[in-house]
C-alpha cells in the first residue's frame, strides 16, 4: 500500500485510490462541488484542487491517484486562493438570492462559500436572467441557479440512461438544458427527479405544491385527508435533524394531525391491496398461460419509460395501479360512501418519496368519475418537512400517534415496498403461500434482497422453479426491457424501480441521497417489517374486510374498475 502524507499526516492508501478517497478514509476533509460518490464526474469544478510538494501546478484530488511518497497540502495558500477564486467566479454567474431558494441553509455552494470565508465576491455579477422551466407537474428548472457542475447531466445519462439533459454551449455562455433549449415537457423526461436529488444547489427542484395543501386545509368545505408512503417514515427525520434512517412513523402521524388533516392514513394499506391484486394477477397468468414475464407497475417513472421507450412490452406490465392511486380511487368511492361524504368535498393528499408521483396523479385515467383526479395533491418528503418547519412544530419532541382506521392495520409486506426488491418479496410471500396452501417456512426471501442494480433469483413454488428479477435504475430497466422485446427474457416475474435503491432513494427524498445513505434507510425499512405483527398482505384483516364488504375478491369487476388501469404507446418517432 502506498505511503503518503496529507497535511503532514502519514497514511497508507489502497493502490489506485484518489487523493480525495484516501483523505476521506482518514477523516481529512477536501471540499468538492461537482463530485458525487455514485457518479462519474471528475475535475469539472476544480474546487478540490490541492498542492503536491514538488509539482508546479495544482491537481484535482478527485481524479489524481495516490503515489508512493506523495506529499499533499490540502489547505496551502495556493490551494486556498485557487478555491476561493473558483467559488467567487461561480457566484458571479449565480442567482445568489439565497433566502428565496429552497436550498437555503442546505446548499453545497452556500456552505462552501461560508467555509472559505467569502462574504463579498471580488467579481462583478455577469448573470443574465433566464426564464424558469415550470412546464411539468413534477419538476421545475431554474437556469439562473445552475452552476454547470454536470451532476444532473451525468445521473440522467449514466444512471438512468435517458440523457434528457446536457451542457450546451461553451464558457460563460454554456447552460444545462434539454437539447435545443427545449422545455422538459417537450422531451422524453420520466420525471424520476434524480436530477433534483443530486443537484448541489436549487437549480432543479420538485414543483412546490405546499400552498395548494395549505389552502385545502384552510377550506372549511373540504375534507382533507392524507396518505403516507412507506419510505417517508425512514427519511423524513433526516430533514428535521434526526439521525440517518430514524424511524419516525408515530411522530410523522402526530405532525400531520397538527397540520390539520382530517384523517391520516398509511399507504402501506393499499400496498397490501396491491400485493393482493398483483399477486392474484400473477397467479392467473401462471395458471392460464397469460403473458409472462409479468412486470410490476407501481413506479410511475418506470411506466413513463416503458410507454415512451418500449411500448412493445406494455402487455407484460401488471394492470394494477400504484398504491398511491389505489388509495385515491378508494378514497373517492369506498371511503366517501362509508363516511357519507360528497366525493367532491374530499381532497386527497399524498406524501411520497417521488417526484414522478406528481405527474402520475394527473394522468387522465386516474379518476373514478373521469373528471376529477383521485389524488388531488402530491407532496414530496422534502415538501412535508418544509410544512412542518413552517408550522414551527417541534418534531423531535412530538408524542407518537397511530394512523386512522382501518389503515392503521398494515403488514410488513406493505412496508418493504419502500426498498428495492420489496415489491417482489411482498408478492412472493402471498403467491407462494396461496399456491401451496400452507404457511411459509420462512417469511424472508433473502435471495431478492441486495444492492446489485439487476438481481436474479429462483423461487420454488409447488415443486416448480420460477425465475425472477429485480432491477433498479432505468439503465438496468432498459436491459430487462430489451430482453423482453427480443424474446430472450428467462424470467416469470420482474420488479422494476426507476430510482437507485428503490423508493428510499427517490427523487423527492432528502437532498443528495447517495447509495450509502439509501442502504441505511433500507435497513430501517426491514427493521419495521421485522417488528410488524402482520407480515403478509393476505393476513391483513382490514384488507380482507374490504374485499368481503366492498370489492368481493381480488380481480373482481369492481376491483378492476377501481384498482387497475391501462397503458398507452407514447413513443415519439
Amino acid at each position: 500500500m502506498p505511503k503518503i502524507k496529507i497535511n503532514n499526516i502519514e497514511i497508507h492508501a489502497e493502490p489506485g485510490t484518489t487523493i480525495l478517497e484516501a483523505a476521506k478514509e482518514h477523516n481529512i476533509n477536501i471540499p468538492t462541488l461537482c463530485h458525487f460518490p455514485d457518479l462519474n464526474i471528475n475535475s469539472d469544478c476544480r474546487i478540490c484542487s490541492v498542492e503536491i510538494v514538488g509539482k508546479k501546478g495544482l491537481v484535482t484530488a478527485c481524479s489524481t491517484p495516490v503515489q508512493e511518497g506523495m506529499e499533499v497540502k490540502v489547505n496551502s495558500p495556493r490551494a486556498l486562493n485557487a478555491r476561493k477564486i473558483i467559488t467567487e467566479m461561480i457566484l458571479a454567474n449565480h442567482d445568489a438570492n439565497c433566502t428565496t431558494c429552497v436550498r437555503n441553509m442546505n446548499c453545497e455552494l452556500q456552505t462552501l462559500a461560508d467555509n472559505l470565508g467569502i462574504q463579498l465576491s471580488r467579481f462583478e455579477s455577469v448573470l443574465e436572467k433566464k426564464p424558469l422551466d415550470d412546464s411539468t407537474y413534477s419538476l421545475v428548472r431554474n437556469p439562473n441557479r445552475c452552476i454547470k457542475c454536470g451532476r444532473c447531466v451525468d445521473v440522467c445519462a449514466s444512471v438512468q440512461g435517458v440523457s434528457v439533459l446536457d451542457i450546451i454551449g461553451r464558457g460563460r455562455e454554456s447552460s444545462v438544458s434539454p437539447a435545443y433549449g427545449k422545455l422538459l415537457s417537450d422531451v422524453f423526461c420520466t420525471y424520476c427527479g434524480q436530477c433534483s436529488s443530486v443537484c448541489p444547489v436549487g437549480a432543479i427542484t420538485e414543483r412546490d405544491d405546499t400552498d395548494e395543501v395549505w389552502h385545502a386545509l384552510d377550506d372549511a368545505n373540504k375534507h382533507t385527508i392524507v396518505q403516507v408512503a412507506p419510505a417517508v417514515r425512514v427519511s423524513l427525520g433526516e430533514e428535521l435533524g434526526l439521525p440517518l434512517g430514524s424511524i419516525v412513523t408515530g411522530k410523522l402521524v402526530s405532525a400531520l394531525k397538527m397540520l390539520g388533516f382530517s384523517k391520516v392514513f398509511d399507504t402501506d394499506f393499499t400496498a397490501d391491496l396491491t400485493v393482493m391484486e398483483e399477486g392474484y394477477e400473477l397467479i392467473d397468468r401462471i395458471k392460464n398461460k397469460g403473458v409472462l414475464p409479468m412486470i410490476t407497475s407501481c413506479c410511475p417513472a418506470w411506466i413513463n419509460f416503458a410507454e415512451h421507450e418500449f411500448p412493445e412490452i406494455l402487455d407484460h406490465l401488471s394492470s394494477c395501479k400504484s398504491p398511491q392511486q389505489m388509495f385515491g380511487a378508494l378514497a373517492k368511492s369506498y371511503y366517501a360512501q362509508r363516511e357519507d361524504i360528497d366525493p367532491d368535498k374530499i381532497h386527497v393528499v399524498s406524501i411520497m418519496p417521488c417526484t414522478a408521483k406528481k405527474s402520475e396523479a394527473k394522468r387522465e385515467e386516474m379518476s373514478v368519475n373521469q373528471e376529477d383526479p383521485d389524488v388531488d395533491t402530491v407532496l414530496t418528503t422534502r415538501e412535508l418537512a418544509k410544512m412542518i418547519k413552517q408550522m414551527g412544530i417541534d418534531f423531535n419532541n412530538l408524542k407518537e400517534s397511530k394512523f386512522d382506521k382501518p389503515d392503521e392495520l398494515t403488514s410488513g409486506a406493505g412496508v418493504i415496498f419502500g426498498a428495492t426488491g420489496g415489491v417482489m418479496e411482498a408478492a412472493l410471500r402471498t403467491v407462494k403461500e396461496v399456491l401451496e396452501d400452507k404457511p411459509l417456512k420462512r417469511i424472508e426471501f433473502d435471495q431478492v434482497r441486495g444492492a446489485e442494480t439487476i438481481r436474479e433469483a429462483e423461487v420454488e413454488i409447488n415443486g416448480v422453479t420460477y425465475n425472477v428479477a429485480i432491477a433498479h435504475t432505468l439503465s438496468s430497466a432498459r436491459k430487462i426491457a430489451k430482453q423482453i422485446k427480443e424474446g430472450t427474457s428467462p424470467y416469470h416475474f420482474i420488479e422494476i424501480m426507476a430510482c437507485p435503491s428503490g423508493c428510499v432513494g427517490g427523487g423527492g427524498q432528502p437532498y443528495v441521497t447517495s447509495s450509502e445513505l439509501a442502504r441505511e434507510r433500507i435497513k430501517s425499512i426491514y427493521q419495521v417489517d421485522r417488528l410488524t405483527k402482520i407480515r403478509k398482505a393476505h393476513d391483513n384483516a382490514a384488507v380482507s374486510n374490504l374485499y368481503s364488504s366492498y370489492l368481493d375478491e381480488p380481480g373482481s369487476h369492481l376491483a378492476h374498475e377501481l384498482l387497475h388501469t391501462t397503458y398507452n404507446n407514447k413513443r415519439q418517432d
